[in-house]
């Protein structure tokens, strides 16, 4: 079943950049799908999209029964709720420590007063710890974040969007400021989390051979136009080049 529908999406700015023409595609609850093309080929565009960061120009968007384009403040609000966002740059409050940074996935559900006194249940944060377990940072759960290493931090980023209790997870270059070390373990982590909790997740990459080894389903973007959508073993290197419009498949990837 869809958990995500995009039907003939199109997304302009200033009445000149078409970032999105006319994108179609969906997505059943528990998928793996990467997003892969070059810098300005929309692909962080369809998950602001998606959260409504940004509206569409065109067409319809909806997500687990909610119409996105047509929803008001409130409804939107309903809806981040279930979706978690992992960013390439981590958004975490760097003064603040692992434990809290991770509690605040849970402030989309509540009230104003308490999230501005940082009221949590002991429940709460016993799930926090439990979290922060199985990502390897109890050590860390004191630490200010800006103490942390960049690849510490990205797991501390999973752990708050964990603690949302997310249907889906859309990660916007989670490894792009990572070394291959690091970026092994967030991919090991994320892979886990969607077949262990059935957690549908969305990436935007731009290293093809990650996308080809942890992805069930790849989708290749070109100016804002999908060129590809498949499943990994039959994205060859021609279709990269179109993709990439460039031989820059062939620096990133290691396909046959």
């Amino acid at each position: 079943m869809s958990i995500l529908v995009f039907q003939n999406v199109s997304k302009t700015y200033d009445k000149m950049t078409h970032a999105l023409t006319d994108v179609s595609f969906s997505v059943d609850e528990g998928e793996f799908v990467s997003i892969i093309g070059p810098s300005g080929s929309g692909k962080s565009t369809i998950l602001r999209c998606i959260n409504r960061l940004v509206d569409a120009t065109q067409g319809e968007i909806f997500f687990d029964g909610h119409d996105i384009n047509r929803a008001g403040k409130k409804e939107i609000r309903q809806v981040r709720k279930k979706i978690g966002m992992i960013f390439q740059h981590y958004n975490l409050v760097d003064r603040l420590s692992v434990i809290e940074n991770v509690l605040h996935g849970r402030l989309g559900h509540k009230s104003s007063v308490l999230g501005a006194v940082g009221y949590y249940s002991e429940q709460e944060k016993e799930n926090a710890f439990k979290i922060l377990s199985k990502l390897g940072l109890t050590e860390q759960a004191y630490k200010r974040c800006d103490e942390l290493s960049g690849g510490q931090k990205q797991r501390v980023g999973i752990g708050r969007s964990l603690m949302q209790e997310p249907r889906l997870i859309l990660c916007d270059e989670p490894i792009a400021s990572l070394d291959p070390s690091s970026s092994k373990v967030i991919m090991d982590h994320l892979s886990t989390i969607n077949k262990d909790m059935n957690i549908t997740c969305i990436f935007n990459l731009h290293q093809v051979d990650v996308a080809m080894k942890y992805s069930r389903r790849i989708i290749g973007l070109t100016l804002g136009r999908i060129v590809y959508d498949g499943p990994p073993d039959q994205l060859t290197k021609s279709k990269i080049h179109e993709i990439y419009q460039s031989n820059e498949g062939e620096l990133i990837t290691d396909v046959k």
